[in-house]
């Protein structure tokens, strides 16, 4: 019998024209808490549910109308409140906020480093100031693995320091230096049976850091590695280059996952590149700000031009946004600051990424992924808002 907490297969994998397996559809297999197995298909988007709640939408709207597969929690955020210890008490932060599938947390890193002025970061850890009251904490990579434990989750983020954008290349290869020596002291603290460990590839945008990173890296027993310090500030065209040129210096046989990506254009360009596993906030945040993803390109709910018309949302989408209601009804809600607005327009948004996820995977195991994405890009850069 298999005891690791996470098993993975590839189910088909795509040679691109540099001769390199890129585009791939697989499987993730999470042993629960409980000793239920969790299956996951990749390639697959995580929504993010920041402080046990994915904004907007209740657990079971995720699971049940959605098909929300895994959701991410964040470190730092559930130990400020409501408290990594609190949370433990209540069996862990699925039980705790009613959420029936497995969790993916991140280390608190990308949180605790982008407080700039608020911390000091040394080789054995952060000091910061809370963004909430300003109370003074100290992460190491042993409290991270510590707070990860507590929360439950099934995946474990090691603790990294993401460096700023722009920054040279010795502030860059003094991040990675770090990343890869609190993994190493990560990996020695005890986690809960179940709870599997991703690495994570720093070296910002100089590619011979990048390659050193998953040399050094994908040394040690990791379950799985992450491409992180991306989408932090740089282009698109550059963040999709990098992610183009690490993919394959990652193990074949474990999940790739690039950390805070983003864009429908990125998750396809990741996808591509031979990514399995993405999270973002956009289509959560953009949601509540009226930024509307279709099949057919972006809609900004709150122009005039919504005000009378009639049409669904997206008449391909078969979410409850767009088959119960009019564009001109969105905006009305939107406009009048309706708390309904945000729901549905989350819903929306949500089950756009996750079908687009799930879109990308059939075009994959049909090996037709390259024509899908051109007829991808055709009808999405077809709508002006």
């Amino acid at each position: 019998m298999n005891s690791a907490p996470l098993s993975f297969e590839v189910h088909n994998a795509l040679k691109a024209s540099d001769g390199v397996e890129r585009a791939r559809a697989c499987k993730i297999t999470l042993k629960g808490s409980q000793g239920e197995n969790h299956e996951i298909l990749t390639p697959m988007f995580m929504p993010v549910g920041t402080q046990g709640s994915v904004k907007a939408v209740t657990p079971h709207e995720l699971h049940a109308s959605l098909g929300a597969q895994i959701i991410l929690g964040n470190t730092y955020h559930l130990y400020l409140r409501p408290g990594h210890k609190r949370v433990e008490r209540f069996g862990g932060i699925a039980k705790f906020m009613s959420w029936k599938g497995p969790i993916l947390t991140d280390s608190g890193g990308f949180q605790v480093f982008s407080l700039a002025g608020l911390n000091k970061i040394d080789d054995d850890g952060v000091t910061f100031q809370s963004h909430i009251d300003g109370s003074k904490h100290r992460f190491t990579p042993e409290l991270s693995m510590e707070i990860q434990a507590a929360l439950g989750s099934d995946i474990v983020m090691a603790f990294d320091q993401c460096p700023p954008y722009p920054a040279d290349e010795e502030t860059v290869r003094g991040a990675m230096r770090r990343t890869f020596a609190w993994a190493k002291r990560g990996l020695a603290f005890p986690l809960k049976p179940h709870q599997a460990r991703f690495g994570i590839i720093q070296g910002g945008l100089y590619e011979h850091l990048r390659r050193e990173s998953a040399e050094q890296m994908t040394t040690l027993p990791y379950d799985g590695f992450a491409i992180g310090g991306l989408s932090i500030g740089e282009t698109p065209e550059l963040m999709q280059k990098m992610a183009y040129f690490t993919a394959p210096l990652l193990p074949r046989d474990k999940p790739r996952y690039l950390m805070g990506v983003g864009r429908p254009e990125d998750l396809v360009e990741g996808v591509r590149a031979g990514i399995d596993i993405f999270d973002c906030v956009m289509p959560t945040r953009n949601a509540r700000n009226g930024q509307l993803f279709t099949s057919h390109g972006k809609v900004n709910i709150k122009n005039a031009k919504y005000a009378d018309d009639p049409a669904p949302l997206d008449p391909e989408c078969p979410c409850e946004t767009c088959t119960q209601y009019t564009r001109a009804y969105l905006r009305h809600i939107f406009v009048a600051g309706e708390i309904l607005s945000a729901r549905l327009n989350t819903i929306h948004n949500l089950t756009f990424y996750i079908r687009l996820m799930k879109a990308m995977r059939e075009a994959i195991l049909e090996n037709r992924f390259d024509d899908w994405a051109k007829t991808f890009y055709i009808k999405f850069n077809s709508f002006k808002p």
